[in-house]
């Protein structure tokens, strides 16, 4: 079958739902309406709230800075204006696409012509803590909600993680005068997205801010009575602990769509144009993979730059297009008083260049450029906001 539109699927009676109300859901729903598509447009979200903005949650949100009417995606009048149908607080129990439909999770039946899946990612949770009070994940806006409950009076975190959401999350609690420690697993700080000058850069400006930063840390136990007082390392040490953050990745949320029977490959796996195994099916954002010509292989990014960009070229497909997905990815992350801003994936680069200071006490900040083969593939820039948009273009 092919996905381009048949006479009904282009009429007003045709339906497209949309399983996930996050960043990939709301793009899509809405460039569907901007693109032509007549029928009807259901959104499902699993959460209460408006579609938000999910990098805001472990800086300004829980700084207490920004609420969630200040992170909202779209205002519910843009949903209203655009006939799009939202769903909340509606949980998805399986996906029938021999019979194009979908059931939720209290019994209800919903017919479909084209699916979207924008389901995202849910956090690792370790096997440590089950049910002492002050252990925390970070994903979304209610667990937010969680840790600011929990925070007033605690004295000393733990952060189990050196990723973005760890590290973001000791930047906060450590400006809102928490003494926090961050436990890493590996032997330096986000290391699965850059280079070791960048770890060693970030490592430097927490240390110097007062966070306790200790890798090569394999935790084993998060210990308390009733609330969490302590995390136990592999090695013998302990640290105390009043409230405990547990930041160790994310995985594809794609038990929808296995149970389904759609293909699945580190996420939902789409081609060129989104679309999954199921020609009626598409998918985007945190949840998908798909072929990257840049790079030469499948890739699935936890970006809202992909996540908008993906949902733009799937919504564009859904209504008859044939459109593909080739765009370069980027990203960013706020920590204390420093943005890092990096383009590309630097895994696998032969060849590095610096230019620039990596002493963060070095307001002219600095950029670092990852080659392969002699070929730019990707870059790290902090303090330098016009040195990332030319290596965006040139990239």
């Amino acid at each position: 079958m092919s996905d381009s539109l048949t006479l009904k699927d282009s009429s007003s009676d045709a339906r497209c739902v949309i399983i996930g109300a996050s960043h990939a859901g709301s793009q899509l729903a809405v460039n569907l309406r901007k693109h032509g598509w007549a029928g009807e447009i259901v959104l499902i979200g699993a959460e209460a709230e408006l579609p938000y903005h999910r990098p805001p949650l472990s800086k300004t949100v829980m700084a207490g800075s920004k609420t969630l009417d200040n992170i909202l995606l779209r205002p519910q009048a843009m949903y209203a204006s655009n006939d799009v149908s939202l769903r909340l607080a509606t949980a998805v129990q399986s996906i029938m696409p021999e019979h194009k439909q979908i059931k939720l999770a209290d019994g209800e039946t919903l017919a479909y012509d084209k699916l979207a899946l924008c389901t995202g990612a849910r956090p690792i949770k370790l096997p440590l803590g089950d049910g002492l009070e002050g252990v925390c994940y970070l994903r979304s806006y209610a667990d937010v909600e969680t840790i600011r409950q929990q925070l007033p009076g605690k004295q000393r975190a733990v952060v189990i993680g050196a990723g973005y959401i760890g590290l973001e999350a000791a930047a906060v609690m450590t400006q809102l005068g928490v003494q926090v420690t961050v436990l890493e697993r590996a032997d330096r700080v986000l290391q699965r997205v850059t280079g070791e000058q960048v770890s060693q850069y970030f490592t430097d400006l927490h240390r110097a801010h007062g966070v306790d930063i200790v890798c090569g840390a394999d935790v084993i136990g998060i210990n308390g009575q009733h609330a969490v007082d302590s995390v136990s390392c592999a090695d013998g040490t302990s640290y105390p602990a009043d409230i405990v953050i547990v930041g160790i990745g994310v995985i594809p949320e794609t038990t929808l769509a296995q149970d389904a029977g759609l293909r699945i490959e580190n996420g939902v796996f789409v081609d060129a144009h989104c679309r999954t195994s199921d020609a009626d099916v598409y998918a985007a954002g945190d949840c998908a993979s798909y072929p990257d010509t840049r790079y030469q292989r499948r890739v699935r990014l936890e970006s809202v730059q992909n996540a908008n960009d993906q949902a733009r070229i799937a919504a564009i497909n859904i209504c008859g297009g044939d459109d593909v997905y080739d765009v370069t990815p980027w990203f960013w992350s706020d920590q204390f008083d420093i943005k890092l801003q990096s383009v590309g994936l630097s895994d696998g680069f032969d060849q590095s260049q610096l230019d620039g200071s990596l002493d963060p006490a070095d307001p002219a900040g600095f950029v670092i450029q990852y080659f392969r083969d002699g070929k730019l593939i990707a870059a790290d820039c902090v303090r330098r906001p016009k040195d990332f948009m030319a290596l965006k273009a040139k990239i």
